[in-house]
């Protein structure tokens, strides 16, 4: 059963990132309001949501920042509920990083309120976003929130959480600057080698099936058709039909594997994989992708870079039947 955000939540939060003058790829963000806060020698306390943004602001903050996440490993953000604890590191904090696009489902009031939270997604031009048939957690208009998995469209954020921390700490601006920098350097290379991987697999064979739609960037920038058996939220559940579908496009395509998810239960990826050996495939699960949630800390697919990597490796290699 789908889950909906009260209508007169999701409107306020709209009008707060769409200026009425703004064109029609601007966005209105609270960076400009952000004022410097008194460090006495200390360091930018930054809460953020997502692992792949608390790497994103370690990257651009270097030694200036100290950085709590919210959401670790195997964490499913849609349905995300923040603990007391939460609330006290965000009200704690001097600056907060989330996702936007109410990826955040459960927390979008309480980060929206805060004027010193900045959604990253508010520097990624509008017309290049994704916006699904019938929206986003099934509101129409609301875009994809996934939009880590175009590397070019996550450099964008780069250059907001650079802004956002000069503006609380001016006297890093050098560091901040240099360090932003160099962190697009190494995500346009991230880019060239995904995109390599990719070419790699025979265009009919670049079908990727997973728990849930959220691959449709990656799909776009690396010519990928994408599947998802439970839509673009976690929030929404697979039917019997769902299912059955589904395997039957895998037969007749003869797709070899299907992906799990880290923070994604695999009983739905399973149910498809019996549903296809059923009617005679054999097909096989060609191993865990991380899709809502980065890897564990100090792992390589702990860092944004090595969780993409990661992915594009185990999508290419099973796909190419490897």
């Amino acid at each position: 059963m789908k889950k909906h955000i009260p209508k007169l939540l999701l409107i306020a939060g709209l009008m707060a990132l769409v200026s009425p003058s703004a064109g029609a790829d601007e966005r209105v963000t609270k960076v400009a309001d952000l004022k410097p806060v008194q460090l006495n020698g200390g360091k930018i306390k930054v809460t953020t949501t997502i692992n792949m943004i608390s790497d994103l602001v370690q990257n651009v903050g270097g030694n200036r920042v100290q950085v709590t996440g919210l959401m670790g490993p195997g964490v499913d953000p849609h349905l995300y509920k923040a603990s007391a604890r939460d609330v006290r590191s965000i009200q704690d904090a001097h600056l907060i990083f989330y996702n936007g696009l109410h990826l955040e489902g459960k927390m979008v009031d309480l980060l929206e309120r805060s004027p010193k939270a900045i959604a990253v997604t508010d520097a990624i031009p509008r017309r290049q976003l994704i916006t699904p048939p019938g929206g986003f957690i099934g509101i129409a208009g609301l875009q994809d929130p996934h939009v880590w998995f175009d590397v070019p469209l996550w450099k964008h954020t780069v250059l907001i959480v650079r802004d956002a921390l000069t503006r609380v700490d001016p006297a890093g601006r050098a560091i901040y600057a240099n360090n932003a920098a160099a962190y697009q350097k190494k995500l346009d290379a991230l880019h060239q080698r995904v995109d390599k991987m990719m070419k790699g697999v025979p265009r009919r064979q670049r079908v990727l099936i997973t728990a849930h739609d959220a691959f449709s960037y990656f799909g776009r920038k690396y010519g990928v058709e994408v599947r998802g058996i439970q839509g673009i939220s976690t929030v929404a559940e697979a039917g019997t039909k769902d299912i059955q579908d589904l395997a039957t496009f895998i037969v007749e395509r003869k797709i070899p594997a299907v992906f799990i998810e880290s923070s994604v239960p695999k009983r739905t990826v399973e149910a498809v994989v019996q549903a296809t050996r059923a009617r005679g495939s054999d097909l096989k699960i060609g191993g865990e992708l991380f899709s809502d949630a980065a890897g564990s800390p100090g792992t390589r697919e702990g860092t944004y870079i090595g969780m993409v990597e990661h992915n594009a490796r185990t999508i290419s290699e099973a796909l190419r039947g490897k």
